[in-house]
Parts: structure tokens; sequence; C-alpha cells
């Protein structure tokens, strides 16, 4: 079958899904690095936590991105996603989805491709 060889591309698609993951992280994690307190600001949290989830956010995009402790990363990003999800939906009751805001659902295959890269989707391509 046709789907059968496309497994010998395995490898590619963790690549892929690593550096996918990866970029929307360190894109998410530059803001609250450079501007932690306007960022801190439209989330109600203290400018010192914001730099360290951005820390955090950064040092796990890293990690995944580079092959490095790439699981211990995925864990990051996995934690940092059931806070995100948590505070979503318990404390800014966002809904699942929204026209005029990002419901949760970017925050849930976030969570699940880390999952995915955490319980081995890693492949071995790596950048280093």
């Amino acid at each position: 079958m046709v789907l059968d060889s496309l497994s010998q591309y395995s490898n590619w698609g963790f690549f892929i899904l690593r550096l996918s993951v990866a970029i929307i992280f360190l894109y998410h994690a530059y803001p609250k690095l450079t501007k932690p307190a306007m960022m801190a600001k439209g989330m109600g949290w203290s400018a010192s936590s914001i730099m360290l989830l951005g820390f955090v956010e950064a040092v796990g995009a890293l990690s995944v991105l580079f092959g490095v402790y790439t699981q211990a990363g995925a864990l990051l990003l996995g934690l940092v996603m059931i806070g995100a999800i948590y505070f979503k939906m318990s404390k800014w009751k966002v809904p699942f989805s929204a026209m005029d805001k990002m419901g949760w659902e970017f925050d849930l295959i976030l969570l699940a491709a880390s999952i995915a890269i955490l319980f081995g989707a890693i492949g071995t391509y790596v950048l280093i």
C-alpha cells in the first residue's frame, strides 16, 4: 500500500512536528522575555512570573528544536500548556473556541503535540 511506504519518512514527520512546536513556543516566549510588564498586565500576573514562563517556554522549545533533552523539554512545554488550559478554562472563562479571541483549542493541540514528543515522537534528526 501507498501508506505503508510512507512510514519510511516517519523521522521527517517527527522532525517537522518538533520544529513546528519549537517555533510556536519561541514565538510566544519572545514577548514574555522582552516585554514582561506589558504581558503581565494582560494576564494579571507579576512581571517576574511572566519572565519565568517565557524562560521555561524558550528552554523547552530550544530543547525540542535541537533534540537535546528533548523529552524533558516536551515535559516542560506540556506543563505550560496544562497551565494555560487551566487558566483559560477556570480563571479567564475562555471558551474552547471563539470568534473574537483565541480559545483553548490551540493550547490543547500544543499539549497533544508535546505529549507525543514526550512519549517518543522524537525521530532521529536533530539540529546539533
